[in-house]
């Protein structure tokens, strides 16, 4: 079965097809983006603008005609929190669903974080224990801890790189001064969380998922992605603190030219890497691997567990049968 997913971002619009059938391995045949920045594009008054609505609509059509022209049988199309965010959400998507048939599904954060954790689950087996899972978008951090497919605990953040790029940051690179009460900001942001996560016990395997830890682990020294998925990359709480003391004093220009970095996203790994920092430090982290699976693959994995007969939002949240 060739099944297609279209992730509506932050950052990017991302189509994402693969090879796949129920209890085996998903095949990557096919990937493509368009950076969008559309948590950029909202207004003062919390609307996703004129422009950014219309910009959305041709990288949709873009991807599903990708999508068709490579024979996907089913394509399931949801966005996150720019969109969810969106003070005018229900205009965006029916605009979308008018213009190019797809029928978008706005993911909470909680349903983020429980459908990245599937995704690493599935991952690492059974032997991974109580598992604990990081996620780092442009809008939220998500994170998600527990034994089983389904987290005990499954949690969204709005401390997002992205996020945390445009509202605590005025320059390019920032001042020690923003720095420094942005790491403080932090610390008081994710006490409560530390609190609720040691309630349930120290973890037996801690992982991180998207392109933020993954840029982070490449420049503190782990293997290229060329390397292929299944090679061990970590990121360690000493290699963070040493590179944000290199990168905090670099503009963006330069950061997007470090290795392993796009140039899309190079404005915002500043703020990622403080928010990764922060999060290891409140939960007395020393060291992480990185999980070549998140959101997509888990969208992807709730897609074969379920029936056909259930709907999207069923399958992407987990709330049908299975």
């Amino acid at each position: 079965m060739r099944l297609g997913v279209l992730d509506v971002g932050s950052n990017t619009v991302h189509l994402l097809v693969v090879d796949a059938h129920r209890g085996g391995h998903p095949t990557p045949m096919h990937s493509e983006k368009t950076v969008l920045r559309l948590a950029e594009q909202l207004n003062s008054r919390g609307e996703l603008t004129k422009r950014g609505i219309s910009t959305l609509v041709d990288a949709v059509e873009s991807a599903k005609e990708s999508a068709q022209r490579r024979g996907c049988e089913d394509v399931m199309a949801f966005a996150t929190s720019a969109v969810r965010e969106a003070t005018n959400t229900e205009e965006v998507l029916a605009t979308v669903a008018e213009r190019t048939g797809v029928d978008l599904h706005v993911l909470t954060g909680a349903d983020e974080a429980k459908l990245t954790f599937l995704a690493a689950r599935r991952w690492y087996g059974w032997s991974a224990g109580r598992l604990l899972v990081l996620d780092i978008g442009g809008g939220s951090l998500e994170v998600a801890m527990g034994i089983d497919e389904r987290p005990d605990l499954a949690e969204s953040l709005p401390l997002g790189a992205g996020r945390i790029t445009r509202t605590r940051f005025s320059d390019d690179p920032p001042k020690r001064s923003e720095i420094v009460a942005t790491t403080a900001w932090l610390d008081d942001e994710l006490s409560g969380l530390a609190k609720r996560i040691r309630k349930l016990g120290e973890p037996d395997r801690v992982v991180a998922t998207s392109k933020t830890f993954r840029s982070l682990a490449r420049l503190t020294g782990a293997a290229p992605s060329s390397a292929g998925p299944r090679v061990l990359r970590t990121l360690t709480a000493t290699g963070l603190r040493q590179l944000i003391s290199f990168i905090t004093r670099m503009s963006s220009g330069d950061v997007a030219e470090l290795e392993g970095v796009g140039a899309s996203r190079a404005h915002q790994l500043v703020g990622g890497a403080l928010v990764a920092e922060a999060t290891m430090r409140a939960l007395s982290l020393e060291r992480l691997e990185i999980c070549p699976w998140a959101l997509r693959e888990g969208v992807i994995l709730r897609r074969l567990d379920l029936s056909n007969g259930e709907d999207q939002t069923a399958l992407m949240t987990g709330r049908g049968r299975g």
